[in-house]
């Protein structure tokens, strides 16, 4: 009798954890189950969405790994621990030596992506290695299917051809995300480019119309040299204290050349919220992008930094540089060059 009571007990506490389990499931999306004898989870599959064979049934909503193969265009593997699926592609067809030493794919010349399901969306991540001429077609491709620019810099020293790493990340629907970064591999197996563009311009015979400049970049600048240039200058906090263009938080930027053809260098500080805006803005006047990277690691508002190039008419590289500092937000203080 009294092992009767104790099953009928037992059996109570069961029920009732069923039914918590149950009410947990309404709101996560995960059902109970027993698993070798232990209560657990699952979840409940997408509608008509496969799962990989490899793939736990932990997941909230299973990844179709398949597709995304096929919109991508890249071969896959599943990581059961991670519950991540990750395409890759050696770049074999980059002959890179670097300081005299050949470079394989094994050493670092790989792209890929990485899915990863967040239940209601797919978190896709990705860093392309690419030769220097590839970077702004590659970019720009990226930027025109919503993905986000994360950053973009040298993955080698005394490296020819140069080798550069572009890191890309986006969230949304699985299938959407697969198929931004299938444009993206195709953008990089696209045809014989042609090498980066030369401009024969001598500072020493710069003839800018610099009233015009002034009138369109709305910024207040300085000729020496035969370098047109202005700096302006932001702030951010770090630890509570201002930190301002002494510390290299700013921007700038420096023409020479004519009106008809110049030569932009320069780099803004941007803040994280509005980079995609201002990496469109640049691309949208044929302004190549060099670099992208952070300079701090606790400012506030977090900043990251955006170096550029452009070769073009000076009003076409102006108007470009306008559109990227209104999509940054306005300079707190503005200094003409010294």
């Amino acid at each position: 009798m009294k092992r009767d009571t104790q099953l009928v007990i037992l059996a109570f506490a069961v029920a009732g954890l069923l039914v918590a389990a149950a009410y947990t499931a309404a709101e996560s999306g995960e059902w109970p189950a027993l698993e070798h004898g232990v209560l657990s989870t699952v979840s409940a599959p997408a509608a008509g969405a496969p799962a990989h064979p490899a793939a736990k049934a932990s997941d909230n909503r299973a990844l179709d790994t398949a597709k995304i193969e096929n919109l991508t265009g890249v071969k896959g593997k599943y990581d059961i621990n991670e519950q991540t699926f990750r395409v890759s592609e050696p770049r074999g067809d980059l002959r890179v030596f670097a300081e005299g030493v050949r470079v394989t794919p094994a050493m670092g010349l790989e792209s890929w992506a990485a899915f990863r399901s967040l239940g209601r969306s797919t978190l896709a991540t990705a860093a392309f290695t690419l030769a220097e001429n590839e970077v702004n077609p590659v970019l720009t491709v990226a930027l025109d299917n919503g993905l986000d620019v994360v950053s973009l810099h040298n993955a080698l020293l005394g490296d020819s051809p140069r080798i550069m790493t572009l890191r890309i990340e986006g969230a949304g629907d699985q299938f959407a995300m697969a198929a931004a970064i299938g444009k993206v591999f195709g953008e990089i197996k696209a045809a014989h480019r042609e090498p980066l563009e030369r401009a024969a311009i001598d500072p020493a015979r710069t003839r800018l119309d610099i009233a015009k400049l002034q009138t369109i970049l709305r910024e207040r600048g300085a000729l020496n040299e035969g370098v047109y240039k202005f700096v302006s200058a932001r702030q951010v906090d770090v630890a509570g204290k201002p930190i301002g263009a002494d510390m290299g938080v700013g921007d700038w930027a420096a023409f020479i050349g004519s009106d008809e053809r110049a030569v932009v260098s320069g780099g803004f500080a941007v803040p994280r919220s509005a980079l995609r805006l201002v990496l469109q803005a640049l691309r949208g006047s044929n302004i190549e992008i060099a670099s992208i990277d952070q300079h701090m690691t606790d400012d506030k508002p977090r900043m990251l930094y955006v170096d550029f190039w452009g070769v073009g008419s000076a009003e076409n590289l102006a108007k470009g540089l306008r559109a990227a500092l209104d999509h940054a937000g306005p300079s707190p203080v503005a200094t003409a060059m010294k």
